[in-house]
């Protein structure tokens, strides 16, 4: 059975979450105080005891979902793992990705994942865009419906077949969603976040994210780690790095990640951070493969026993 690590993205994090893993394993504490020092926060305090407020801030989330996703990494191969042939995150959970290859030292990246928070953050004023999922329209119909509409909307995720996000501006998710459910959608709903995520109005954040990608100390992973915008492994470091800055205003390929990840051979896919989004997705896109999460004390033990 070939082995595939995934990593999560924003969404995922919740307070309290790894509680029961950190009883038992320490190193998840050590793992949350290293990234707080880094980017001078508590975040140990932040994913512990909230408010959830402070928690779904972008800035904050995605390094305490990297953090989340490091730390289970450790305990997986302090307690006699397998390595995977192949990794994959979702968007944020890319760098989740790198860490655990041996591309990006931790702190670096949990410094690099705060300032690009903060950045997608500060691109759009609050209120100005939107994000909706639309659930029952194949890729195409979805695109047509953004196509259609005034103003900046387009596909922002492919997560799995049936079950697209779009984002751009607010009154044109908006009359997307609307148009999607004119097609026969199943759902059209707009979600609770903060940005319009992975479309261009999220230029102006990768454009200012340039130079602190050009200062990171990346090098090619050990594992091949399959990236977002293209569903490819990149052959040098310039590949890898321009790949990453095109993630911030380019829809995120899940689909084609997870099935580019099976044509290598992968059949059994572990998530590797809190919740158990990714996993739900994998069974939708191939319902061949094998999943398991170790975002709770059970869900880890239960992998690393193979169960």
């Amino acid at each position: 059975m070939s082995l595939g690590f995934v990593f999560p993205g924003q969404g995922s994090q919740a307070v309290g979450m790894l509680a029961d893993v950190a009883g038992e394993f320490p190193q998840v504490q050590q793992h949350f105080e290293e990234a707080g020092e880094a980017i001078s926060r508590p975040l140990w305090r932040i994913v512990t005891e909230g408010p959830d407020d402070e928690l779904i801030r972008t800035e904050i989330t995605q390094p305490a979902i990297l953090t989340a996703s490091v730390a289970l990494w450790a305990i997986w191969q302090a307690e006699g793992g397998a390595t995977p042939t192949a990794v994959a995150g979702h968007s944020l959970g890319e760098y989740s990705a790198l860490v655990c290859a041996g591309a990006l030292p931790f702190a670096d990246a949990v410094r690099l994942v705060h300032r690009r928070g903060q950045l997608m953050q500060e691109a759009v004023p609050q209120g100005e865009g939107a994000m909706a999922a639309i659930l029952g329209l194949d890729d195409e119909q979805v695109e047509a419906a953004c196509a259609g509409v005034d103003g900046v909307v387009s596909a922002a995720n492919y997560n799995a077949p049936g079950q697209v996000a779009i984002a751009g501006t607010a009154a044109a998710v908006e009359a997307a969603a609307a148009r999607c459910r004119e097609l026969g959608a199943r759902r059209a709903a707009m979600l609770p976040v903060s940005g319009p995520f992975h479309c261009a109005l999220m230029r102006p954040a990768q454009e200012a994210f340039a130079a602190d990608l050009d200062g990171a100390p990346l090098q090619l992973p050990s594992i091949p780690v399959v990236q977002n915008v293209d569903a490819a492994v990149a052959g040098d470091v310039d590949a890898l790095r321009r790949k990453l800055l095109e993630q911030i205003s380019s829809p995120v390929l899940w689909t084609a990640c997870v099935r580019a990840m099976a044509d290598q051979g992968v059949t059994r896919m572990v998530e590797c951070g809190p919740g158990r989004v990714l996993g739900g997705l994998i069974k939708r896109i191939d319902k061949s493969l094998d999943t398991a999460a170790l975002g709770t004390l059970d869900g880890l033990r239960s992998a690393l026993q193979g169960e």
